[in-house]
């Protein structure tokens, strides 16, 4: 059985936050031999691809690290993402998670990328040789009627380009290992990586998981109803229960791992403590 892959995702420092915060969170991960390490992107303003570029330079130059850009075309047109791919390939990123984005209210969208799909066939046709990443919700996204639904329009992602597939988050690993059997029934065969973003604070765990139309299983739900108000004690609880769900995801032979770091990188390098024997 081949040896899995481990991922991380980073993002750009907040709006008011000191740009070398980034640097701290990279140093933090020093360790962790990650295969590659993500960086998100905005909703669509100039400076939103130049940081991703330039953050995911700094991994690559300085880290000597993969770094694979997030780029999300919502309210982006043809220009604004051919200057983002220009910018990527001056910082000679390893490849492209192509992303539709989350709509923001009362913004408009460009109109010319209505799916990940239409922005991973414009890659594809613009820059044939860049490696395109894409997104998949297990528990289906929550704009699709139902999960065959949304695993065929994963279909037409994959068809127009994309070769390399990350979850969403996900609290139960049977919803992950469900939706696995589903899509390759669908002859998606392409790697899928998967997501797992570590239980450390009570308000993000429910905001994330109602973006992405993910549940909160009881387990879950039991340890923010008990460690909810003392994050010390959730953030251990959360360590725990992401390296139980990795090691269980990887005795079941999935493809690989994508740790959402959310910036905390002691958080990762806890979680990487306990599993990394599983990808030796």
């Amino acid at each position: 059985m081949a040896t899995p892959i481990f991922s991380l995702e980073v993002f750009p420092p907040r709006r008011n936050a000191p740009v070398g915060t980034i640097y701290d969170t990279l140093d933090g991960l020093r360790g962790l031999r990650p295969a590659f390490i993500s960086v998100t992107y905005g909703t669509g303003r100039s400076k939103d691809r130049t940081a991703t570029a330039r953050i995911a330079h700094t991994i690559r130059a300085e880290y000597g690290i993969p770094a694979v850009a997030h780029l999300t075309a919502r309210y982006l047109d043809r220009a604004a993402v051919d200057e983002a791919l220009d910018l990527f390939e001056q910082a000679k990123v390893a490849g492209v998670l192509a992303l539709r984005g989350d709509a923001i209210e009362g913004q408009e969208p460009a109109g010319d990328f209505e799916h990940a799909s239409d922005l991973a066939a414009y890659i594809r046709a613009r820059r044939p040789d860049l490696k395109l990443y894409g997104a998949c919700y297990p528990e289906k996204h929550p704009e699709a009627a139902d999960l065959a639904e949304d695993i065929g329009n994963l279909r037409r992602k994959v068809d127009a380009g994309v070769s390399h597939l990350i979850s969403q988050l996900f609290y139960d690993d049977a919803d992950f290992m469900a939706f696995l059997g589903q899509a390759r029934a669908a002859g998606i065969d392409v790697p899928i990586e998967a997501g797992i973003m570590p239980v450390v604070n009570a308000k993000s765990v429910r905001t994330m998981s109602a973006r992405c139309g993910s549940r909160i299983p009881a387990p879950v739900q039991a340890m923010l109803e008990r460690w909810g108000d003392d994050a010390a004690s959730l953030r251990e609880a959360g360590v725990i229960y992401a390296s139980q769900q990795i090691a269980d995801l990887v005795a079941q032979g999935v493809d690989g791992i994508h740790l959402y770091t959310m910036n905390h990188p002691a958080v990762a390098r806890d979680i990487w403590r306990n599993v990394a024997p599983l990808f030796n």
